[in-house]
Formats: C-alpha cells, structure tokens, sequence
C-alpha cells in the first residue's frame, strides 16, 4: 500500500503551499483563539480531504488558485465538524490528543467550531467562490441530517441496511463528496463533471465508514484507539445489522437486549462484539467496501492515465486499508 507520502507526490507543491496558506486563514487577534488554532494546526491529520481536493482538480485539467481555496474551506468544514462532534460525543481526546473541549471546555469547544465555518464561508465569498459554497453547503446540510437521523434511529435499534447506507451517506460520505465536487468545480468542469464527481466521492466516503465500523470491531491493529465504541454508544454498524439480518427471532432478541445493556455494561459489549466477530457480518462488509471502491474506480475510467489519477486510486485504497 502506498504511503500518503507517496499518493500527495503529483501535488506535493500545490499541498506544501496550502499548509502555509491554511495556517495564515487560521490566524485571529484574539489571543485565546489563536492559542486554540495554533493547537489545532500542530496537530492536523493525514490532511486526506484536502489531498482528495487537489488530485481531483488535476485530473480535471489541473489546479488552480480556485483549488487552495476549495480546500481551505474543506479542511475548515471537516476541522469544525470534528469539534462539535467531540462536544456531542463528550470526547476527551482526538487521535491521541487532548480535544478542545477537554482543555478548553464545551462552550469554548462550540464557538471555536463556529469560528472554523464562519472563516470558510468568508473564505468562499472574499474569492467570490460562490460555486464551491453551494457545494459545501450541501454537505453541511446532510451531515446534520445524517446525525440526527441516527440519534433518532438509535433510540429504536431499528436501522435496517438501507437506512444505515442512508445515515452514512449524508453523515461521512457527504463531505468526501463535496471534497470531490469542489476540486472539480475549481477547475472550471461543468455541472455533469461535478455531479460525477460528488457520486466518486460519496463511494469513497461509504467505504471509508464501512472500514471505520470493521476498525471498531478491531479488524485490523488500530493503534492507540479502543474497540467496541460503536456497541458501547449503541451504533447500529453493518457487520452488526447483517448479523441481526440472518440471526432466528430468538438470537436476534437476545442480541438486541445486550445492545441495549451495552452503554452501561462492559460484558453485554464484549458479547456483542464476540458475536459479530465470529458471524457473517465481517465478511459481508468487506465485501460491500470492495465493491464501493470498484464502483468508484470505474468512475474514473474516462480519465487518461496519469500520475495524479493513479495517486487517486492510491488514495482511496489507502482509505480502505488503512489501520486506524
């Protein structure tokens, strides 16, 4: 499996200047704020939503000033997200470090997030990138749909497989899909070109939780993150609901009782996840996240080969293979 080191080669200038250009978007007069985004800069991921911008716009004809600013609102979005969801979640840490709220507490947590989206969309509209807002409001639209559809069907336990396809269509894939969209529309591709590439996105993003669910169950070494997580929070996950699918009625009460135990009691989640484990669901789910990523290769297909196409299939192997 290639390394992000090698799938960001063919933009590595164009990502090297958007570190830079991302760390000045950040800057604030207020010193407590600016305390919080230099923490925040110092501890930025693999930056694989900004890398999916990039790749897309040059294999689209090549980046463009328009591309930097796609993916500084991206990056801007996904870092907000991520602090309200440690807020929602009540998340002490985020990959492997103190979250915001932690260290700042919750009211400061839910500004900062409104802070990172207020600088995206002034972001958009200083560069009149009206087209790249649309785009960005749409994923903003659904990821709130896709967590409130969720709390509400959690409550329940009764998320069938297209209801779970659904969640995660507008909860994760929706904003890998805007990434897409955006590194298109950046380009100057027209409204087929970034329709199709919202679709390649929302593929990717549906693989990418569908691994995030097998991680959970600990398939896979994922380093320095628990397991069980999703069972502890009642998450209906699709190795689960396939287990539930071709359980008997009585396997299938008798497992959604210890779902339900499982937030307060350690044992319901290890039977739980002992279950799933040694059932069909594993399997069935990494069936479903290879045909995804077929699915969306062959969305590339009229593109000509070239060094960026391949770093972008690279990229989305890496998604699905990744460890943690």
């Amino acid at each position: 499996m290639s390394s992000i080191r090698e799938i960001q080669a063919p933009v590595s200038k164009e990502m090297e200047a958007f570190a830079g250009h991302f760390r000045e978007v950040l800057k604030s007069d207020v010193a407590l704020l600016d305390t919080i985004m230099r923490y925040i800069v110092k501890r930025k991921g693999k930056q694989m939503r900004p890398l999916f911008v990039f790749l897309v716009a040059q294999i689209n004809g090549g980046c463009t000033p328009k591309t930097n600013t796609a993916a500084s609102l991206i990056e801007l979005l996904h870092t907000a997200t991520l602090v309200h969801d440690d807020v929602v979640d009540e998340s002490p840490k985020r990959r492997g470090f103190y979250s915001i709220q932690a260290l700042w507490k919750k009211k400061v947590a839910v500004l900062v997030g409104d802070y990172l989206l207020s600088k995206g969309l002034l972001t958009a509209i200083e560069d009149e990138a009206f087209d790249l807002l649309k785009i960005t409001s749409r994923a903003v639209k659904e990821i709130s749909e896709g967590e409130l559809l969720q709390i509400e069907k959690s409550r329940k336990l009764d998320i069938t497989e297209e209801v779970y396809f659904e969640i995660i269509r507008r909860k994760t894939a929706s904003l890998i899909a805007a990434c897409c969209a955006c590194g298109a529309a950046s380009t100057g591709a027209n409204e087929d070109g970034i329709e199709r590439m919202w679709k390649f996105g929302e593929k990717v993003g549906l693989a990418f939780q569908i691994k995030d669910d097998l991680l959970d169950l600990g398939d896979g070494t994922r380093t320095g993150k628990p397991t069980g997580v999703d069972i502890k929070e009642k998450k209906m996950t699709l190795p689960l609901i396939h287990l539930l699918n071709k359980s008997d009625v009585k396997e299938k009460t008798r497992l959604l009782k210890l779902v339900r135990r499982a937030p307060k009691d350690p044992s319901a989640v290890k039977e739980v996840m002992s279950c799933v484990i040694n059932g069909p669901g594993m399997d069935y789910s990494r069936g479903q996240m290879a045909q995804l990523r077929n699915e969306a290769v062959d969305m590339l297909s009229h593109f000509e080969d070239s060094a960026s196409k391949k770093a972008l299939i690279d990229l989305l192997d890496f998604t699905i293979k990744r460890n943690k």
